[in-house]
């Protein structure tokens, strides 16, 4: 059962809330009272995500960001005194080719989004996460950030990046009333991961998931962020991997065809 967010705990930032994981997480913290802060890019996805959610009765704010702009996360962050949560969740991947002839731009862009745009956020808000006597990091990694796999090495080590970053923070910040929870999903069929990883392209991006009867959805993942979230404070869930069934590790997976 989700316990009910105590007062102190209620505002939850989530990053990468437009779509996918990090807007299905957005949703499902709303339903359990929390007053969610969407964060991204896409201002018009935030919007109306937020229009969603406080016609369901919930609470929620759209406040258009790139977690890579430092600027612009020190001056968002000033508009907490405290928060409860923080969902660390935008990133992405970008190409699949080998180590060999892989584009630097595409490198350095995965990595300012999935390890500096982590870095940005957390150190921006773990003194409102501290100030909160109760605060909760999550870090949405990738089943990449612990195992590799051809074709992945630009991801696979901006994931082992932001494993790392979680790893060590949790280190670090021992004592103090704050958690580090890192959820690692493996294959997760969304309506944008894949395409944006083949630049557009559908039919790349449906042979990821051909003949693999039912991958992991957002609202999967979200659930299990959720109920990470949602253990008394006393418990820290350290490491989450979570793959569907079909999916036995990176390279091995059960398909049909």
């Amino acid at each position: 059962m989700a316990a009910a967010p105590p007062a102190a705990s209620r505002i939850a930032v989530v990053t990468g809330a437009s779509s996918g994981i990090g807007a299905a997480t957005a949703r499902r913290l709303a339903e359990l009272g929390y007053r969610v802060v969407l964060t991204a890019r896409r201002k018009d996805r935030i919007e109306a995500l937020a229009e969603e959610i406080t016609a369901a009765g919930h609470q929620a704010t759209a406040y258009p960001l790139d977690v890579t702009d430092r600027a612009a996360v020190d001056e968002f962050a000033t508009a907490f005194k405290t928060i409860g949560v923080l969902v660390n969740n935008a990133g992405g991947a970008l190409g699949a080719d080998p180590v060999a002839t892989g584009d630097p731009e595409q490198w350095r862009t995965m990595y300012e989004t999935n390890v500096l745009g982590t870095l940005n956020l957390t150190q921006a808000l773990l003194p409102k996460l501290d100030a909160s006597g109760d605060g909760t990091i999550v870090i949405v990694s990738s089943t990449a950030g612990h195992a590799t796999y051809e074709g992945g090495g630009g991801y696979v080590a901006a994931k082992h990046g932001a494993h790392v970053l979680a790893e060590t923070l949790r280190l670090e910040i021992v004592g103090r009333p704050v958690r580090v929870i890192e959820i690692a999903p493996g294959m997760v069929r969304t309506d944008e991961f894949a395409l944006t990883r083949f630049g557009g392209d559908t039919e790349k991006a449906a042979k990821v998931y051909q003949g693999v009867a039912e991958p992991l959805t957002a609202d999967d993942v979200a659930d299990t962020i959720t109920w990470a979230v949602t253990r008394p404070p006393h418990v820290n869930i350290d490491l989450m991997v979570v793959r569907p069934r079909a999916q036995a590790s990176n390279t091995k997976v059960h398909r049909e065809l």
